[in-house]
Order: C-alpha cells, then sequence, then structure tokens
C-alpha cells in the first residue's frame, strides 16, 4: 500500500490483457480527477452521469478537477434510486448522451453508486454500438463491487439486472474519502459486499472483519482501504479467471438469488437496499447449506451475528410490510440468471470460506427451506 502525502493509496489491476484497466483506492482522489483521466481520452471532452444525491456532495469537485486539466464537459443529472435502472432512462440518458455531442472515441465518467454505474455502464455499452467508461463510485457498495467487473444492466418486472451487458471500465478511481458522506444505512448495505468477500473465499478476512468491523464502519481509514482493497482483489482475480460468468464467477452472487428476489418482491424501493437484501439472502444461504448438510449447524448463527452488529437485517421479517407467497418468491427466483434449463442454481457454502456452485436444486428443497425459514424468528 502507498502512502502519499500521509494518505493510504493503493492500486489493483484487473488483468484483462488489453482490456486489463487499474482502480485506484485512496482518500481525495476526487480532486485528482482530471489527471488520472486526462492520458484517457482522445479530446479534452467527457460526459459526467451522476444522480441528484451525488450531485450535492461531489459534482463541482470533479467539474473543478476536469476544469483545472483542460477538460472540457457535460453534466447529466438523473433521479437517485434503484428504479432509474429502467429501459425509460436508459432511453433517455442515450438520447442527454448523443444531444451532448458524445462521439465514439469519447469516454463517459459513472460518477455515483451502484445505479448510476450499471446504467451509465449500459449506455456506453450501447452508444454509437460501444464507447468507453471510467467508474467514480461513490458508495462502499460500487466501490468493492459494482464498479468492478464490467456488469452493468438495467432491472425490469421480471428481475433485476435481467437486461445489460458486459464493458469494463477503462478505469476506476475509489475515493475512500466519500464514505463520509454516506448515511449509516447505505454505509451497512455497502458492507455486506464486504464482508461476502470473506464468506465465499477467504476465512481469515471473515476474521479480520469480525475483530475490525467496527472501525471499518466508524471511519477509520486504514481499515476502510484495507477492505476495500482485499474487496477488490478478490473480485479483480475472479473475474480474470472468468469475466462473463460461465463458471466461477458465479461465487460472487451469494446471497443474490434469496436477495434479488426479495428486492423485486418489494419493488426496488426504500424498503429494502440492495445490500440489505444480500445480507439477508447471504444468511438464507448459510441456513439452506446448512438443512442440506453442506456445513455444520451454527455457522449461519455467527454470519448472521456478524451482519447484525453493523446494523444490516438478516431475517426476512426485518423487511417492513407484507411479502409474497413462496411460491411467488420461487418464481422470481427461476427468472435468476443462473438457472439453467429451468433448474434453479444456487451458491452455497461448506463452511466460511468455502462456497460453491450447487446446480439443479430441487423447488421442493427451496420451498421446504423458505417455508421453516419464515416461520423462524
Amino acid at each position: 500500500m502507498q502512502h502519499t502525502n500521509g494518505q493510504h493509496r493503493d492500486i489493483v489491476s484487473v488483468n484483462l490483457g488489453t482490456r486489463t484497466y487499474d482502480i485506484h483506492i485512496g482518500e481525495n482522489l476526487l480532486a485528482e480527477t482530471g489527471r488520472h483521466i486526462a492520458p484517457l481520452l482522445n479530446r479534452p471532452f467527457t460526459a459526467i452521469v451522476t444522480d441528484e444525491n451525488v450531485a450535492r456532495h461531489h459534482l463541482k469537485t470533479v467539474e473543478a478537477s476536469l476544469a483545472a486539466s483542460g477538460i472540457k464537459f457535460v453534466s447529466i443529472v438523473l433521479s437517485p434510486g434503484e428504479k432509474t435502472k429502467s429501459f425509460a432512462e436508459l432511453a433517455s440518458l442515450c438520447e442527454k448522451l448523443l444531444a451532448a455531442g458524445v462521439e465514439r472515441r469519447d469516454k463517459i465518467i459513472a460518477l455515483g453508486g451502484g445505479v448510476i454505474g450499471d446504467l451509465a455502464g449500459f449506455a456506453a455499452a450501447i452508444l454509437r454500438r460501444g464507447i468507453d467508461f471510467i467508474q467514480i463510485p461513490t458508495t462502499l457498495l460500487a466501490q468493492v463491487d459494482s464498479s468492478v467487473g464490467g456488469k452493468t444492466g438495467i432491472n425490469t418486472a421480471h428481475g433485476k439486472n435481467l437486461i445489460g451487458a458486459f464493458l469494463q471500465p477503462v478505469k476506476v478511481l475509489a475515493d475512500t474519502s466519500l464514505l463520509a458522506t454516506l448515511a449509516p444505512r447505505e454505509l451497512a448495505a455497502g458492507y455486506a459486499e464486504v464482508a461476502k468477500y470473506g464468506l465465499l473465499g477467504d476465512l481469515s478476512f471473515f476474521e479480520w472483519l469480525e475483530a475490525n468491523a467496527g472501525l471499518l464502519m466508524r471511519g477509520d481509514a486504514q481499515a476502510r482501504s484495507f477492505a476495500i482493497h482485499k474487496s477488490c482483489g478478490a473480485k479483480a482475480a475472479i473475474v480474470a479467471e472468468d469475466e462473463t460468468e460461465q463458471g466461477v464467477r458465479a461465487l460472487l452472487n451469494l446471497g443474490h438469488t434469496f436477495g434479488h428476489a426479495l428486492e423485486s418482491a418489494t419493488g426496488y424501493g426504500n424498503r429494502l437496499l440492495h445490500g440489505e437484501g444480500v445480507a439477508i439472502g447471504m444468511v438464507q444461504a448459510f441456513r439452506f447449506s446448512e438443512r442440506l448438510k453442506h456445513c455444520k449447524p451454527g455457522t449461519a448463527d455467527r454470519v448472521a451475528g456478524h451482519l447484525k452488529s453493523v446494523g444490516l437485517p438478516t431475517h426476512t421479517s426485518d423487511i417492513e410490510g407484507s411479502l409474497p407467497s413462496i411460491a411467488d418468491l420461487v418464481a422470481i427466483m427461476r427468472q435468476d440468471k443462473k438457472a439453467q434449463s429451468g433448474k434453479l442454481t444456487f451458491i452455497l457454502a461448506r463452511g466460511i470460506g468455502e462456497a460453491f456452485i450447487a446446480k439443479n436444486v430441487s423447488d421442493h428443497d427451496v420451498t421446504t427451506f423458505l417455508q421453516e425459514d419464515f416461520e423462524r424468528k
């Protein structure tokens, strides 16, 4: 880890041959945006895509940095929230980018959380049949997960992220000082994805999180930088091995089959944030693994206890309001991108740090488990 002027700085590379790119991790990177992206630009012009909440806190910093580097820009500010990941908003964004004069060899900057990264990235993938984009993730969830790996997309009534494309960014700038502006609930939601990397493949990292989550949540810069570096490094290694999720990359979906179904069931609104759905889903994945005798009893309780300690929901009863029937939830799961030939695929575990891909999971096992889990308090 580099230390520049007393600041924590680090670089993680995603190795994809000619499309290899760097993830810069550190404090106060936002003010250096112009210097970082100027060498990537074909001409001194770019388009910034952001949302109202991020714009209020951070847009002027990015605009000033670009101007200082002699880069002209247009800023497009969208509504915040998961519902912005829609066909209508995608069409509107593409029209705005074209109206701004964005050309094929230009770059788009996605300045925001997972929603903006997914939407702006998908727009980049299809605009003029594909242009480059740069990720500047402003949430913990985006810095450790959604900004890395090239998945872009939108939601539909059938489920989350079912329409999209793979397009790797050409650079990621993860400014850890931006996390100070996050509400505690948003920070906790992002932490679920951090914990995921320990739970799926790194017991020692999960043990570090058990000891240091408090520091990370309270704003310790070194703890945050270390956790983001470990998370990005883990994801980068998996993406380099399996970019388009034909195999091992599916492990990154630990908790997501359950979680995405709950997000869809709650309408992608404020009732359940993505990271909260993942947290509940990861606990369910470990409970399901216990029920199928893949891992020893008590493992799920350990996972739930840790996630609960940072303020995350760990059970469907933690979601306000009513939920659809179990049959309806299973129907939503059938739309999961990992499903094959109508059979459900889950990421299960033999223990903490030992996730595996379980194919051809029977509807009966899933339904019986969910009935038991819904009755659990």
